[in-house]
């Protein structure tokens, strides 16, 4: 039976962790663009899904036609958040292939 070095186990986990900060913070810092209605409404968003900027362009603003604007922001933040959690998605499995951590998403 092969025994376990706690110190090297212990030095093992404190480099996952330390990666996944790193992972984390790293997708905090990326910014990803969804958009709608042809670039006329563009939302950004980072990595951890946080809305940081939304952009509307004058000619979709029509107080005859609020829904039209609803729909369009609705769709753009959908299309920002849906992209962000594809990329974060794709960084957590490339940080768990790396230290072989099934299941972890």
């Amino acid at each position: 039976m092969m025994k376990m070095d706690r110190g090297n186990i212990l030095k093992q986990l404190q480099k996952i962790q330390d990666d996944m900060k790193k992972t984390q913070e790293e997708l905090a810092s990326q910014v990803i663009e969804g958009s709608a209605g042809g670039g006329k409404v563009v939302v950004k968003c980072n990595g951890n899904q946080e809305i940081l900027e939304i952009k509307i362009a004058k000619e979709v603003v029509d107080p005859e036609d609020v829904e039209l604007l609803e729909d369009l922001v609705l769709a753009a933040v959908r299309d920002a958040l849906e992209k962000s959690k594809s990329l974060a998605e794709e960084k957590m499995s490339d940080f768990t292939k790396k230290f072989g951590i099934p299941g972890l998403l």
